[in-house]
């Protein structure tokens, strides 16, 4: 009996266990099925969240495209507004430029027949003016280039040397008329820009400096760094505040205490070029203290350097007047009253003068026994499409030989030098200032064979 309760028993346990494990079972699988059913609802939340966020996602996009849209457009927008005032600078440059050359020209030729010194004061008041109206045209002209990113940069290696020797000559009249002393520490360093525009960054940060001190000293120098080396402009001026200098790169700006007087450009198309030319600007000032403007160069072989130019020699050395007596001009200018003041002013020198306005002119001029021209001197851009590299072109063709040429226009000089390059032409641009022209006619009659 005994061992039949301890079966029944231990039968008990068993199913007692058994129970156990399906009561465990059953609350498993109710547990599963809200769980499922808490994850089914989840899941339908979440689908309605994900549509939701996708419908917002779409308009996001959607204003995103608009606004980009918008963004294109406004820029398509300035990028043509910013071409359009160029053009308009270019154009209305060369036509300002045009009477102001033939005026400057025409002063000219009146100082040197003045002898009554009423009105030889007269003329020179009259020729300032001109000039502080060339300098606001020059500097438009070559902001509107700048910023119409068209401007070719012919970068190569540039001699600091040479390029402070001749700013030397061009600024130290500018030095000694405001009593300061002006030094340029001579350097041997070579570096790799555009010649044309560091001559231009180099002289306006010059003529800033010379501008606003009024005491003192101003020191050009070269400074090494790692494989390039700053040029650097340092004067004694009154100094700039730290708020104040970002903006003095700004077009017409000047600080509450300047009097100078200027066009409020030259900092501004230091900037531009830089920019172009991808060298670093900067400015150490402090008020009281004076100022440090600076342009980080990268470092050129010396050995690449191209030989000293004869014509540029020629141009910064002095030579006598008798150079131009008795020898024979050929003018070509399309602008009636260029051409006479052209020939106004090289008469007076004692030359011969033939003048027309384009080539078939010209075609008449060298027939018959007129006396050849030993130099020619033509506007770039003439009418019917002829230009002055074709009329220097049509002479050496006519004569069987090359003759010294001269191209005078309001158009780029480095554009139009890189267009006539071939025929060793000089190039300067309007206005032309007599002493300017002057040089640069001795110094190609001296280089002729």
């Amino acid at each position: 009996m005994l061992r039949s309760s301890d079966t029944a028993e231990r039968q008990i346990q068993k199913l007692q266990r058994i129970n156990a494990a399906l009561i465990r079972r059953m609350d498993i699988i109710d547990e599963a099925r809200g769980s499922t059913h808490a994850l089914s609802q989840a899941a339908a939340v979440l689908e309605r969240e994900v549509v939701a966020r996708n419908l917002d996602l779409e308009r996001a996009l959607a204003d995103l495209g608009a606004i980009n849209a918008e963004l294109a457009s406004a820029r398509v927008a300035a990028d043509e507004a910013n071409r359009a005032k160029s053009r308009f600078l270019r154009a209305a440059s060369h036509d300002l430029l045009q009477p102001l050359s033939a005026a400057k020209l025409l002063l000219s030729h009146l100082e040197d027949v003045t002898t009554d010194p009423g009105q030889a004061d007269l003329v020179g008041r009259i020729a300032a003016t001109f000039e502080s109206a060339e300098d606001l045209i020059r500097a438009l002209l070559q902001i509107a280039r700048l910023d119409s990113q068209r401007v070719e940069m012919n970068v190569g290696p540039v001699s600091l040397g040479r390029l402070f020797q001749r700013l030397s000559i061009d600024v130290q009249a500018q030095a000694e008329a405001r009593g300061l002393d002006l030094r340029f520490v001579p350097s041997s360093a070579a570096v790799l820009s555009d010649p044309v525009h560091l001559r231009s960054i180099a002289q306006n940060l010059i003529s800033n400096a010379l501008k606003y001190t009024l005491s003192g000293r101003v020191l050009v120098g070269v400074r090494r760094a790692p494989g390039a080396v700053w040029l650097q402009v340092h004067d004694t001026g009154p100094g700039i505040a730290a708020k104040d200098q970002e903006r003095i790169f700004n077009e017409f700006e000047r600080l509450s205490h300047s009097d100078q007087p200027g066009t409020g450009l030259g900092l501004t198309i230091v900037r531009r070029a830089c920019q172009q030319l991808g060298h670093k600007l900067e400015v150490l000032s402090a008020p009281g203290r004076g100022s440090l403007f600076r342009v980080l160069l990268p470092l050129a072989d010396a050995a690449s350097l191209a030989p000293k130019d004869k014509v540029a020699d020629a141009r910064e050395a002095p030579g006598p007047d008798a150079a131009f007596h008795g020898r024979t001009v050929l003018v070509v200018e399309n602008d009636p009253a260029m051409r006479q003041a052209f020939s106004f002013l090289l008469g007076g020198w004692g030359m011969t003068v033939l003048a027309t306005d384009g080539m078939e002119g010209v075609g008449r001029l060298l027939q018959g026994p007129r006396p050849r021209p030993e130099i020619v001197l033509t506007d770039y851009r003439l009418d019917q499409g002829e230009t002055g590299v074709q009329v220097i072109s049509q002479v050496h063709a006519a004569l069987g030989r090359a003759v010294p040429a001269l191209i005078v226009s309001a158009e780029c000089a480095e554009t139009i030098g890189a267009a006539s390059s071939h025929l060793g032409a000089g190039v300067l641009e309007k206005p032309v200032a007599e002493a300017e022209l002057r040089q640069m006619m001795r110094a190609l009659l001296g280089a002729a064979p």
